[in-house]
């Protein structure tokens, strides 16, 4: 008789994935089931599979698995509802916690509503592999590379609608020699004041609604390039998030919502 294993589908302004508590549904193979429950056709469908599990160095820790099977670093939308997750749930009354990645220890603070986690700041850590660079000949445009735990490449434009076709060229940057463990890439506009609207193609995933790493990546690459302060909302196409790059701790700050979609059950 095949295992059943629970699940909750949660998103991050769209960015969407399935979530075990692997203290109760261990899984052997993730990479193998990202792959197949990540399906929209044949199963649960997703941009990928994030199990929560216990630490020796944090409150909890999670492993990140793409739509493809390969395991991400990080994933900045994904810690939000890990947030919600453990503290709806009742595994934890904290409302500042600490997380194991693979990118090293964050820390949540959950924004409640009631008894309801409305939104979630997350502390990204120090941005790193800071430099600007062509990455090809045939790329008519400077770009920015910046590591968040995951290694972005933002590209601004005038007009992302008109100048990018993001299911042609995403592919083609993320697999440059260039970038030897692929990259995420980003394109992204000035439609304000601090006011960015990106879109992204994801390692492993490919077009998604949001990413956070990427969206702290596109705010410190506009900072950097003299576009915006420390301070500027990221408008996605699931929605927007608010990062801060601190000043005296070097750290980027991100704040955005996590909502759950559905509670499952499937067979291992």
């Amino acid at each position: 008789m095949a295992n059943e294993i629970k699940f909750t589908k949660m998103h991050g302004t769209g960015n969407d994935y399935i979530y075990v508590d692997i203290t109760k549904y261990p899984i052997a193979d993730p990479e193998k089931k990202a792959v197949e429950w990540s399906k929209f056709h044949t199963g649960i469908g997703s941009d990928g599979l994030i199990l929560i599990g216990s630490s020796d160095k944090a409150d909890f820790s999670m492993r990140i698995f793409n739509a493809d099977g390969s395991e991400a670093l990080m994933c900045g939308n994904g810690s939000r509802c890990v947030g919600k997750y453990v503290y709806e749930y009742g595994l934890t009354r904290k409302t500042e916690l600490t997380l194991d990645t693979l990118s090293g220890i964050k820390i949540l603070k959950l924004h409640l509503r009631g008894e309801t986690v409305d939104t979630v700041t997350v502390d990204m850590g120090t941005p790193a592999e800071m430099r600007k660079l062509k990455v090809a000949e045939w790329f008519p445009y400077q770009s920015t590379q910046v590591s968040m735990g995951n290694p972005h490449v933002v590209t601004f434009v005038k007009d992302i609608a008109e100048e990018i076709d993001l299911p042609t060229i995403g592919p083609k940057i993320e697999h440059l020699p260039l970038f030897p463990d692929r990259t995420n890439v980003e394109f992204a506009q000035l439609v304000g004041k601090d006011t960015i609207r990106m879109r992204v193609w994801e390692r492993g995933s490919g077009i998604t609604q949001a990413c956070g790493t990427g969206a702290c990546a596109t705010a410190v690459a506009a900072s950097l390039n003299g576009l915006a302060g420390r301070k500027s909302d990221i408008i996605m196409d699931g929605g927007t998030v608010s990062i801060e790059w601190d000043e005296a701790t070097d750290h980027v700050l991100m704040t955005g919502p996590a909502t759950k979609v559905f509670d499952g059950v499937i067979e291992e």
